[in-house]
């Protein structure tokens, strides 16, 4: 196939086939998958068993079992959401393990001024993802979207078919909601 640009891949892939290839988008999106897993690792305390490639990796096999991307921000939403849950299965397994007493590792090229979270506060932002899930999927693909992908309101309202106004709106009564659940 002769160079183009991500873009171009993308619209070619929609035009010809609906259900895109994930293996195509990968390769058309990668700097942007490792751009989502870089943020994601930062926000749930870079836990060291998982470096960005590997986030892309995980991400990447949690997608194979799914299919049917519309488009490029669809994929996109679709692989943070499928990174954020490769982070929460790799705190879920650290807070198993009894060697290490929670021990990590630190790397010597890592920065070190970010503020970490512990394996506990993801498990529990996990956790209250699922509550809310159970009384608004919506409101939940709106944190999926502003927070773990790091999209616009505008991104976001393209993305899930609502309005800019309506992803306003949501993404408060998310995060209202969830600081409640995550203080009580």
């Amino acid at each position: 196939m002769p160079h183009q640009t991500r873009a171009g891949i993308v619209a070619a892939m929609t035009a010809a086939d609906p259900s895109l290839s994930l293996d195509v988008l990968t390769d058309a999106l990668y700097q942007e998958l490792r751009r989502i897993a870089h943020r994601e690792r930062l926000r749930a305390g870079k836990p060291m068993t998982l470096q960005t490639t590997a986030l892309v990796s995980e991400g990447y096999l949690k997608l194979r079992q799914s299919a049917g991307w519309t488009s490029e921000e669809h994929f996109l939403a679709s692989a943070a959401t499928a990174m954020r849950h490769a982070l929460v299965d790799a705190a879920r397994a650290r807070l198993s393990q009894k060697r290490g007493e929670g021990i990590r590792p630190v790397a010597l090229d890592e920065q070190h001024d970010m503020p970490e979270a512990n394996d506990d506060e993801v498990v529990r932002i996990s956790d209250a993802l699922a509550a809310l899930e159970a009384l608004d999927p919506r409101l939940v693909k709106v944190v999926e979207c502003r927070f773990f992908a790091g999209y616009s309101e505008e991104e976001t309202g393209r993305i899930l078919g609502i309005s800019d106004r309506t992803v306003r709106r949501d993404w408060l009564q998310a995060k209202a909601w969830l600081y409640r659940e995550l203080q009580g």
